[in-house]
């Protein structure tokens, strides 16, 4: 902060009798004439004016002041304009503690250079700088003491000179700023952060302690930048650093390294359901509208988690590890986070070969449409069927939709395969009776190409199917452009005469804006609000609700995805949801099982499914490790849900006996035996698994390597602590 210096005023020197000033500089004569004992010339004795007029003289043409202190640190003198620019009286300081007008740092008390320490040594200092205290603005002076003796040779004080360096030290403050901080934001830099991240990992290997590294990336910013200039984009990343430092409120440190990268420090955070927690916060807050030059902008971010020291004992690892942890967030479709596991190396190379196999997939009649019934609620009769892509590979068989949906957006093959889908749709529907609809899913890639309407024109025409009996399902995150691109999208697709479904409504920017503007047929609730949407304390049933009462006042349909319990499906249907879709009615069948249903022209549908919802299960291969016992045996999970797997290839243990299931990577879940069948066990886990980031489960901490180590896997009787 800038400091307004005070010019000495004559009339205030009154301060100062002649007798003092005498006094003050015999003291600091004699200080000069020992420190210079061996020159040949001394200097001369001078009056009580002589001196009034030398002191007054100095501190007149600012350059320092004089003080002066008794044996026990209080002072004995301090000129009235030094008095003012600490904001004080001079009565008040002479006979105070002259180490208490100055600060003191936590950093200089830990190594002894505070001032109170410096002046009971009793030696002489010289050009030290220190903080005036308690006043409004920064003022920084340099002391030089020299301490005084008297004839016995005992401690009498200190005399000295004070000189104002508040200039020097404040830019000397901005250069280091300018250094270690980014311009743009305050937020720290590249640099910065890096020597923080070193310092931090250095220390908590010493002390076997973990920190987490979040990489965070802008979604969409560039288009940002292109559209409304860089001028806007840069009132964007302060908004953007803005909402990050509110968000962390103090847990972490917060840097800006790229252009829209951003790192996130956590010392000692390594609970993974904590740090998913937090990176969906980080999502949501920065995915939400910003007003920037009135314009309204969104845009989105991916964020990959690295945790020391699993994922890296040195900068440079546990960097990298976020940085794949990123990669494979953005990669699995934006607006997600990721933590490291080694599998994504291994990702990494199946990414690129399973791209380089997807553009002949087509050709090779390698993909095709499953189509999951939508029945109404109060008939149970199928009213319309989503058509979903699946791809059955040559060689590794079924490939899941959540790994090569996000291949083909990013590579763009997305279009062809769009072209592909609505075309097939509309043939397969054809064959259908007259009234039941198919849903056709349009990426946010799609929807902005202008090829779009011709597409759908020329696929209708085709297969001559009825305009009103296509429905495109497309997602909020077209509307992170509300151009008139967009409106004009919309209109040239409903002057074809097709239905729109707004699919995954409440996950993305939900804005009821455009719900006001976009002619949408429909809206599908996520499942996300549907799912726990009965249990107590939940706040989803209030939600649909509203949504219901929404999208009835504006004449649209509504359909809840995802119902799988009976307790679900009547909850559902008491909010009244026009269409429900979900694995209680029918999973995604292919077009030859379509048509065997509507023998009779219609196909009612019973709903089968168990009573009470459950933990979504995962059916996987997985070779994991089980300690119990001084045991430590191999086995494999088949089934993995949150709170619990299925185990086989091992010998039966008794039910209610505890162990350890070693997941792998530092993942040790206790666990007790529930159910014994044959080879088979049943565990339920004692704290439930967390959701990945990726699509897998994972556990909410993992045991450092250092206690690995200490226990000496494979022989793990140490782990046995964890179960008692």
């Amino acid at each position: 902060m800038k400091h307004k210096h005070n010019q000495f005023d004559m009339s205030q020197a009154k301060g100062l009798d002649a007798g003092q000033a005498e006094s003050l500089f015999s003291r600091i004569g004699q200080s000069f004439r020992k420190s210079h004992q061996n020159e040949q010339r001394e200097t001369q004795a001078i009056d009580a004016e002589e001196a009034k007029r030398l002191v007054d003289c100095f501190e007149t043409a600012n350059l320092g002041w004089f003080w002066s202190t008794d044996r026990s640190g209080r002072l004995i003198y301090i000129s009235v304009n030094t008095a003012k620019a600490v904001g004080k009286d001079i009565s008040e300081l002479v006979g105070s503690s002259f180490a208490d007008l100055f600060e003191t740092s936590e950093n200089d008390a830990e190594q002894n250079r505070s001032l109170r320490f410096i002046l009971t040594k009793h030696r002489k200092f010289a050009d030290i700088p220190f903080k005036t205290a308690d006043v409004e603005e920064d003022i920084w002076w340099d002391l030089t003491g020299i301490p005084q003796f008297d004839r016995d040779g005992e401690f009498d004080g200190f005399v000295g000179i004070g000189k104002d360096v508040t200039e020097r030290i404040c830019a000397k403050q901005e250069e280091s700023r300018l250094a270690h901080y980014d311009s743009l934001t305050g937020l720290s830099n590249r640099a910065l952060m890096s020597k923080k991240l070193d310092s931090t990992l250095s220390a908590f290997k010493q002390q076997k302690r973990a920190c987490a590294l979040l990489q965070i990336d802008l979604d969409r910013f560039k288009l940002i930048n292109d559209t409304l200039g860089h001028p806007a984009g840069d009132t964007l990343l302060k908004n953007v650093a803005d909402r990050l430092m509110r968000l962390l409120s103090g847990r972490g440190e917060v840097a800006r390294v790229g252009g829209d990268e951003f790192q996130v420090l956590l010392p000692d955070w390594d609970d993974r359901g904590e740090l998913s927690d937090l990176a969906d916060a980080i999502i949501s807050s920065l995915s939400q509208p910003y007003t920037v030059e009135g314009s309204r902008c969104v845009i989105g971010a991916s964020v990959g988690i690295a945790i020391s020291p699993f994922d890296g004992r040195v900068p440079e690892d546990l960097i990298r590890s976020a940085d794949m942890s990123l990669y494979a967030a953005k990669g699995a479709g934006r607006g997600r986070f990721s933590f490291f596991s080694e599998k994504l190396l291994e990702a990494v190379n199946e990414r690129k070969i399973l791209e380089d196999d997807l553009r002949d997939a087509l050709n090779r009649n390698e993909i095709e449409l499953h189509y999951q019934p939508l029945v109404k609620s109060k008939t149970d009769k199928v009213s319309c069927f989503e058509a979903l892509m699946r791809w059955n590979h040559h060689e590794r068989g079924s490939i899941s939709p959540g790994i090569f949906v996000p291949i083909a957006e990013e590579t763009k093959l997305v279009l062809e395969l769009g072209t592909w889908a609505i075309q097939r749709a509309c043939q397969d529907a054809m064959l259908w009776p007259g009234k039941v609809r198919v849903a056709v899913n349009v990426s946010p890639i799609q929807f902005a190409d202008p090829s779009l309407p011709k597409i759908v024109e020329q696929a209708l025409k085709s297969s001559g199917l009825h305009p009103d009996r296509l429905e495109l399902e497309i997602t909020e995150s077209v509307f992170l452009e509300e151009t008139a691109e967009t409106e004009e999208m919309f209109a040239s697709l409903k002057r074809l005469g097709v239905r729109l479904a707004l699919d995954d409504f409440g996950t993305g920017y939900s804005s009821l804006s455009y719900l006001q503007n976009a002619p949408f047929d429909k809206i599908k609730i996520d499942q996300s609000f549907v799912r726990g949407s009965n249990k107590p304390g939940s706040r989803n049933g209030a939600i649909i609700a509203a949504i219901v009462a929404l999208a009835d006042a504006l004449k649209m349909d509504t359909t809840a995805e995802g119902i799988e319990a009976h307790d679900e499906l009547a909850w559902i249907k008491s909010l009244n949801v026009s269409q429900i879709q979900g694995y209680i009615y029918s999973k995604p069948i292919v077009q030859e099982e379509v048509l065997g249903h509507f023998g009779s022209g219609e196909w009612k549908i019973e709903p089968e499914g168990p009573a009470l919802q459950r933990d979504d299960r995962m059916s996987i291969f997985r070779k994991v490790r089980i300690i119990f016992g001084d045991s430590y045996e191999a086995a494999v999970v088949r089934n993995l849900s949150k709170s619990g797997a299925l185990i086989e290839g091992l010998i039966c243990l008794p039910e209610r006996t505890k162990l350890v299931v070693d997941l792998g990577d530092g993942q040790l879940a206790v666990a007790t035996v529930r159910r014994t069948n044959d080879n088979q066990m049943g565990v339920e886990f004692e704290q439930r698994l967390i959701n990945d980031g990726f699509g897998g489960l994972c556990t909410r901490r993992r045991v450092s390597p250092y206690l690995i180590a200490a226990a000496g896997l494979p022989d793990a009787k140490s782990v046995q602590l964890a179960i008692s």
